[in-house]
């Protein structure tokens, strides 16, 4: 079986005495079919669109057998390689791959006929879907952006080297024998990207994991209707006159329209667009989005408003498309609130609202082309929840769009309480750039937060890498507290960097929760258990996590963990978790704890013991395995955390 992690490389021999037939490259396209996908798709000039990336990369796959036998190239490195890595068929199989993928990125000509690789694909064909890769984090986009720029070989030289685990010299023969002209040239140019080869393996880039979404559900209905009735046909057909665009400017990115609506054409029309007084906020008593003014220098940029709206409605194959879990991504039904549209460092940012989402078009300076559309769920936001909007990312940072009446912004390191704050400058509602967690990678030796400040006092605000910050709170889960009390700030201090296993899961509010402290056995103190309960904008999804922390100790540790259940949440408050926890004398032990409600524990299986009150100690065995138990004040029973 040939590892997941290393390409199969092909077997020794000289060009001569390695011929590859149709059944030996047939057997290691098979085999090695969604890596070979893969690397085509990451080889494939981004400007393609994701979903014609997808067809294009599977039918350069499907096409790259040969028509009989041929001759497999050898690569000095590879060709010490044997056993049963020795894969011949791999090696020619993958070579056509790069080679085909680096053609279709190649220019039309104006004399020459195109190659077969720069046109349409005949084959795979998908109907009434469109299909793209699933999203991954803000990483795989930073990546994915980064991969853009580079050229088709420089492209190739990197994923080769990430992808296929090749030493330069083979990359260098493989690209050789592809066709490229400046192989030394390609890799110099993919040394400017920093070598993130993981992400390479991550679902974004992943062409045979594909989500699907419905091509214009207009034009087929429209289709259908005809089929069945001629009198429907007429009606139809009747309709189709494209949307009105001469009035409003062009739809920039947008998909083509092929049915007149009046309801769609109203969403549409930037006239329509709700604008909010200035100073409704202060007279309403709604703290949420829908009492957010109009703000931004463009906000009467009629052409920019329109390809807003158009995107939002009929994103184009070119638009990159997000939105956190469970948001609906369809056009607005009517009318929606603009909340901001202006210039953004190197884009033109729109941010429109309507009532259930809040979705976010940007587009370049320069043009349409790379143009983005996010969604946020939002429904029921209020206060704080409805305090701010990310407004731009660039190099690590982030910047927000405040609510009106914020009056004070600043930033705090959440894994040092008593570091104090800095202060962030407002603009018009727009902070300064703030230090983002949300693509952090590696160690984490910070948290940075953001910190605002209203008429009802301050709040604390994390980036999880969405369009909406997720609100912390403090304290038992039935009357929480906002995070920005000293005694809050040390609660949290040594979990903030828990936070990262919730980013991009929609996450609404985050609570943490010290729920017991037990003493230690051979007298070294006392350990500390918090919960933390992620609570997302869909209601489901929500995430608990028992964190356990002995004295002296920087972090807590992540000891259990669970999804969509009640406990620590305010509809169920109680909580029970346990470890296996060595002593400094060298002895094991089970410790485990409930919350204050809890009457008495037991634990069974590899450690067996009981005892009244919320606090267990049990002598154990390295890897032993408990079921633990617990009886609340009021009879009920509840289970440990696993």
């Amino acid at each position: 079986m040939q590892s997941q992690d290393v390409a199969p490389r092909p077997a020794p021999g000289s060009v001569t005495d390695r011929v590859v037939d149709v059944e030996q490259a047939e057997a290691a396209l098979v085999e090695h079919y969604p890596r070979l996908v893969r690397l085509a798709y990451l080889v494939l000039p981004p400007g393609l669109g994701r979903g014609r990336r997808v067809l294009t990369a599977h039918a350069l796959v499907q096409r790259a057998l040969p028509r009989g036998r041929a001759s497999a190239p050898v690569i000095p490195a590879q060709a010490q390689a044997g056993g049963r890595d020795g894969d011949p068929g791999y090696g020619y199989v993958r070579l056509q791959v790069v080679r085909t993928a680096l053609e279709a990125g190649l220019p039309l000509g104006r004399r020459a006929w195109p190659k077969r690789a720069q046109l349409p694909p005949l084959l795979p064909q998908v109907r009434g879907l469109r299909l793209f890769p699933r999203s991954g984090g803000a990483d795989e986009l930073a990546l994915d952006q980064r991969l853009a720029t580079l050229s088709g070989p420089a492209r190739a030289a990197y994923v080769l080297r990430g992808l296929e685990k090749l030493p330069d010299a083979d990359v260098r023969e493989v690209l050789s024998e592809a066709g490229a002209e400046d192989a030394d040239g390609a890799l110099r140019e993919a040394d400017a990207v920093p070598a993130r080869y993981a992400l390479l393996d991550s679902p974004e880039f992943d062409p045979c994991s594909l989500q699907a979404r419905p091509t214009d559900l207009m034009r087929r209905r429209r289709h259908t209707k005809a089929a069945l009735a001629a009198a429907a046909a007429l009606a139809v057909c009747g309709a189709l006159v494209a949307l009105p665009g001469d009035g409003w400017g062009p739809d920039g990115a947008a998909a083509p329209a092929y049915a007149r609506n009046p309801a769609a054409e109203a969403a549409l029309d930037p006239g329509r667009l709700l604008r909010v007084s200035p100073v409704a906020w202060k007279t309403s008593a709604r703290t949420d989005f829908s009492v957010w003014p109009a703000r931004g220098a463009l906000a009467r940029d009629t052409a920019l408003l329109r390809r807003a709206l158009a995107v939002w409605a009929r994103p184009g194959e070119k638009v990159r498309v997000s939105a956190t879990p469970d948001t609906p991504s369809g056009g607005p039904s009517g009318p929606p609130q603009l909340l901001y549209a202006g210039e953004v460092g190197n884009a033109r940012v729109v941010i429109l609202y309507d009532g259930l989402r809040i979705a976010r078009y940007a587009e370049p300076k320069d043009g349409t082309a790379g143009a983005a559309l996010d969604f946020a769920r939002v429904d029921g936001a209020t206060g704080a929840e409805a305090a701010a909007i990310v407004l731009d990312r660039a190099d690590g940072n982030v910047r927000w769009l405040t609510a009106p009446w914020v009056t004070e912004a600043a930033e705090r390191d959440l894994t040092k309480p008593g570091a104090g704050l800095m202060a962030l400058p407002l603009t018009d509602g727009v902070t300064s750039p703030l230090a983002s967690p949300a693509t952090r990678t590696g160690t984490c030796t910070s948290w940075n937060v953001l910190q605002l400040t209203d008429a009802s006092g301050s709040h604390l605000l994390t980036d999880l890498g969405e369009l909406v910050p997720a609100r912390l709170t403090e304290g038992r889960p039935t009357a929480p507290k906002e995070a920005t009390g000293a005694e809050a700030l040390t609660t949290w201090a040594p979990y903030a960097c828990s936070l990262a296993d919730v980013r991009g899961q929609g996450v609404r509010t985050v609570n943490a929760w010290s729920y017991a402290r037990q003493p230690l056995p051979d007298a070294t103190g006392s350990a500390e258990w918090v919960c933390t309960r992620a609570e997302t904008w869909r209601g489901d999804g929500t995430r608990v996590l028992a964190q356990f922390r002995t004295p002296g100790g920087l972090f807590g540790a992540a000891v259990a963990k669970a999804g969509d259940v009640p406990g620590c949440g305010r509809r169920d408050p109680h909580v029970l978790a346990g470890v296996l926890w060595k002593s400094e004398g060298g002895h094991w032990y089970l410790l485990a704890a409930g919350d204050s409600g809890t009457r008495s524990l037991r634990a069974t299986g590899g450690v067996n013991g009981s005892a009244p009150g919320n606090l267990l100690t049990v002598r154990g065995q390295q890897g032993a395995k408990a079921d633990l138990k617990g009886t609340l004040q009021d009879g009920r029973s509840i289970d440990g955390l696993n």
